[in-house]
């Protein structure tokens, strides 16, 4: 029985998992006495069950003739498809909005974005779980797809180290096991340890102080990277304070690089991670930018208050790392003393910062969106190794097959990847404009949706910019925008690609 439920479709399969989660905040709903949501939770998760075996049912005979083609059609329609049904009992529950807001939160929430239309005071505590645990379920979709199909197929970030992409060290696996098979062994490999650490971050915070919607919510937005808060952010939390934010700051690493969480064949185990080049960037740069903020003090803010004041430098220099890691793992969280960071280096806009971090990213195949590390580190020891040449014509490159094909084949593919993330920007910021939003505005919620930054918006321009300031034509844009920052430029080009349609 269980065997014939994984052959079923991919997206029939994701269906039964939406509609299941429903009953979490329905009981959540019931506990807390507002019957109203928990009604219209059980009856959408019962509703949906039914349909989602009907269609099992209708579809579990039929077997795609490309395998791959399906699958990427698959995750396209996880994020389109998808969060109609899931945005149906938010809908339902609240009762004062539009069905297009509520779509809207349910792809913001799946693509681990975060931008939100509400207030935390509007919503009841039930759909605050139900946000939180839709972005969770979108990052564990995300870890798991990320090597079950993209990886195979050298897409997400993969072909940036794949030496010979005919000849990977995924051929083997690709061609012993179907996708099926592949999602069903990473899942069951990797959902225990995904599980494990947001139930152990989850009750450390519930220690440190935060109440248990809090603690959880900020749990799995930590892991998914979607930066869901039910109380406007971890900056907001009177109980955690700083405790909690070091305790999320751990966590947070899991979003830096795979191998964090993941034996991976191509890089190597958890032992490799001091040499994984990711890591070593995403420390580079946790450590780097809060370092020159900080300095800054000194060298340009001179005149500021509070110089010799060492709780001020410290509070300061801690809201500048929280910060930077928090939108460098695109999860958006302000640490509660941001604040004093921006006062400290004397910065006008330090939001531009926070901007170019979201645009690089996390790592390959974790929960981060952007660029990703490994396409930023493959452009610089391009660079570095043409200006090598520069100084030295003669010279010869060392260091291994891998950092040949890196510096060259893998900076190449990057160097494309980077151009069509800058076309998609301008394309969406074209869009935005003709809806008549500003320069600066369009620019901002362009990059918070194409790097799945949602909380971006509130602090990467000189003003806090809303998304409810937005008309139904700009929240379209922007929610396909979000689709396409996490299914990445590629993987759509991938199913434009004339070999995979043919028969």
């Amino acid at each position: 029985m269980f065997k014939r439920l994984l052959n079923l479709p991919f997206l029939v399969i994701l269906m039964g998992i939406g509609a299941g989660a429903m009953f979490v905040p329905a009981i959540y709903a019931y506990v807390g006495d507002d019957l109203h949501v928990a009604r219209v939770f059980l009856y959408g998760g019962t509703l949906f069950l039914i349909l989602t075996a009907m269609i099992g049912i209708a579809t579990s005979h039929g077997k795609s003739s490309n395998l791959a083609r399906s699958h990427l059609l698959a995750l396209l329609g996880a994020f389109t498809v998808l969060p109609v049904m899931l945005a149906i009992p938010f809908y339902e529950s609240l009762r004062t909005t539009t069905f297009l807001n509520a779509y809207f939160e349910m792809v913001s929430s799946l693509t681990t974005t975060g931008a939100t239309l509400f207030e935390p005071q509007r919503l009841p505590d039930a759909l605050h779980l139900w946000r939180a645990l839709v972005g969770w379920m979108g990052g564990f979709l995300v870890w798991v797809t990320a090597v079950a199909i993209l990886a195979p197929l050298n897409l997400g970030g993969f072909e940036v180290t794949a030496v010979n992409s005919g000849n990977s060290n995924f051929t083997q696996i690709t061609g012993t096991a179907n996708p099926s098979k592949r999602l069903t062994q990473y899942t069951a490999q990797l959902f225990p340890i995904y599980a494990g650490l947001t139930m152990i971050l989850w009750i450390a915070l519930l220690v440190s102080g935060d109440p248990p919607l809090v603690a959880v919510s900020h749990a799995m937005s930590t892991l998914a990277t979607s930066g869901i808060s039910p109380i406007g952010g971890v900056e907001n939390s009177a109980g955690s304070s700083i405790t909690g934010e070091v305790l999320i700051f751990g966590f947070m690493i899991f979003a830096i690089s795979r191998l964090t969480f993941f034996r991976d064949s191509q890089a190597g185990g958890w032992r490799q991670l001091p040499k994984d080049p990711e890591f070593r960037m995403g420390l580079f740069l946790v450590l780097m930018i809060p370092a020159i903020l900080f300095l800054r003090h000194w060298i340009a803010a001179y005149d500021a208050d509070g110089e010799t004041d060492l709780m001020a430098a410290a509070r300061a220099l801690w809201g500048s790392v929280f910060t930077v890691m928090s939108f460098l793992t695109t999860t958006g969280f302000q640490s509660t003393d941001w604040a004093d960071a921006r006062s400290w280096s004397g910065l006008q806009t330090p939001g531009l910062i926070l901007l170019g971090l979201a645009i690089i990213g996390g790592g390959v195949a974790t929960t981060a969106g952007g660029v990703k590390l490994m396409r930023i580190y493959a452009l610089y020891k391009h660079g570095s190794r043409e200006i090598d040449r520069l100084l030295h014509p003669s010279s010869v490159a060392g260091s291994g097959a891998q950092a040949r094909y890196i510096r060259r084949s893998g900076a190449q593919i990057s160097w494309v990847f980077f151009m069509l993330f800058c076309m998609s920007v301008a394309l969406v910021m074209l869009a935005l404009s003709l809806t008549g939003q500003p320069f600066e505005e369009a620019m901002v919620f362009t990059v918070s949706a194409l790097s799945t930054t949602g909380p971006l918006a509130s602090v990467a321009a000189e003003m806090p910019l809303f998304y409810t300031d937005l008309d139904a034509v700009a929240k379209l844009i922007l929610a396909a925008a979000m689709v396409l920052g996490r299914l990445e430029t590629l993987a759509i080009i991938a199913l434009l690609n004339p070999s995979l349609w043919r028969s």
